[in-house]
């Protein structure tokens, strides 16, 4: 059977005050209404819970067992609502970030201090997200939605959107150490056009084709060498010859390894890495967020 707090909550109360009038005024409600809920407990628990007479309340028997026992329900139930009420505040002074590699730059430290500074309750939360979403987040429901997220242009539905440019950088190449244009140090992207390249998962839409250089092989179509979703699996790629890949200057750290080398590229235009957000999300929370990110700009 299923009884309500409510329902248990003025039980107790007649049971304390072992009068209906006394309890009703205690519970804010009138003293026929408290009469009716008491009865209709006591039909659903198939027990009487009071002798009553026109002078006085007394619990029976059932009802002296109950009363302990409700007590324990209605304080366990007052806890949870503490709880509940607890982490709604911490949640509502929490915001997530989505980052799809390490943000490296000296960034996030920078973000976290002058945040801390100017909201000392909020606390900064960074969530990876998998490369097949381009927005790192934004566009997810529910527990999987992140509340802003460091990300590459172009967005898709960028309307969706709005953002602060944090950095503009060069894209460069990296070539397994081993290729045949690894000596250079410059390449033309044209010299790279036969090439076999690492893309993005297909789910990442404008991402991947952005970073396939799309917009400049003059509708010469791409050679796809691997499908790549982490830092780790582009690497992999990279010293087993699979292809070679586009990248951020500021990401190169975290592929230069003993096997990749990384040159310079012409032909192509700069990378946009921005602090982006939902177009409708106006909390005074991201606010603060997007002055500390201004703060942390290098100038």
């Amino acid at each position: 059977m299923d009884v309500h707090v409510r329902d248990l909550r003025y039980f107790v109360a007649v049971a304390e005050h072992l009068h209906f009038t006394n309890a009703a005024e205690a519970l804010f409600v009138s003293q026929p209404a408290l009469s009716k809920q008491i009865r209709a407990l006591e039909a659903q628990l198939r027990a009487p819970l009071f002798v009553r007479d026109r002078r006085t309340v007394e619990l029976t028997p059932a009802g002296a067992a109950l009363l302990p026992k409700a007590r324990a329900v209605l304080t366990a139930w007052s806890d949870a609502e503490t709880a509940l009420a607890t982490a709604s505040a911490t949640q509502r002074a929490t915001v997530v970030v989505g980052i799809s590699t390490g943000l490296g730059r000296g960034l996030l430290p920078a973000v976290r201090a002058r945040l801390a500074g100017r909201a000392p309750g909020v606390q900064l939360r960074v969530r990876q997200i998998g490369w097949d979403d381009p927005t790192a987040g934004l566009a997810g429901s529910g527990s999987d939605r992140t509340d802003a997220a460091f990300v590459w242009l172009p967005l898709p539905d960028p309307t969706n959107y709005r953002w602060i440019e944090v950095a503009t950088e060069p894209r460069l190449v990296a070539l397994p150490a081993d290729h045949r244009l690894a000596a250079r140090d410059e390449i033309a992207f044209a010299d790279l056009l036969d090439e076999p390249f690492l893309a993005l998962p297909a789910a990442s839409g404008p991402l991947r084709d952005f970073w396939l250089a799309l917009d400049a092989r003059a509708n010469h179509p791409p050679l796809i060498g691997a499908e790549i979703a982490t830092t780790e699996e582009t690497v992999e790629a990279l010293t087993a010859g699979l292809g070679v890949c586009l990248v951020a200057a500021g990401n190169v750290p975290l592929i230069a390894r003993d096997g990749v080398v990384v040159r310079s590229v012409t032909g192509v235009e700069p990378s946009r890495l921005v602090l982006a957000w939902n177009r409708d999300d106006d909390r005074p929370l991201l606010t603060q967020l997007r002055a500390a990110v201004h703060e942390a700009l290098p100038r």
